[in-house]
């Protein structure tokens, strides 16, 4: 698969954009940078390949929601590691626990700060989203 990553600067903004994850369903960008900050816009559990969210659970969806995180990442020039804060919003509250055991394989030391909600919907009928902040180091 060819990886295609488009960074538009004007003035102190980039948008990053990558066809490593799944492009924006609406009118927003894939992640914005501004002076170090790379904001990441919420990512629902879309394979990039088949532009459709994967089958399977909480597990299998936050493990892509993460992977669509770490691309746009790499895209940028950022790393999980450069990840300062993450909101999760879950379409149930009782798949924190396995929400819970997939992130930690994804940060696996000095964990960014987090937020995690129940909420009424997601796009596209997902089961979970997550947003990140990530700042250069």
């Amino acid at each position: 698969m060819r990886i295609i990553n488009e960074i538009k600067s004007s003035g102190m903004k980039r948008i990053i954009s990558t066809t490593a994850a799944p492009g924006a369903i609406g009118p927003y960008s894939q992640a914005v940078e501004a002076n170090g900050t790379l904001y990441i816009s919420g990512q629902v559990p879309i394979d990039p390949a088949t532009g459709k969210i994967v089958e399977g659970g909480i597990t299998e969806q936050t493990t892509q929601a993460l992977k669509n995180i770490k691309a746009i990442l790499l895209a940028a020039g950022y790393t999980l590691n450069d990840v300062v804060k993450s909101t999760c919003l879950l379409s149930d509250m009782s798949d924190f626990k396995a929400m819970n055991e997939v992130y930690a394989q994804f940060y696996t030391s000095e964990q960014p700060a987090r937020a995690a909600f129940a909420v009424k919907g997601l796009p596209l009928g997902a089961l979970i989203e997550i947003e990140t902040v990530a700042v250069k180091q």
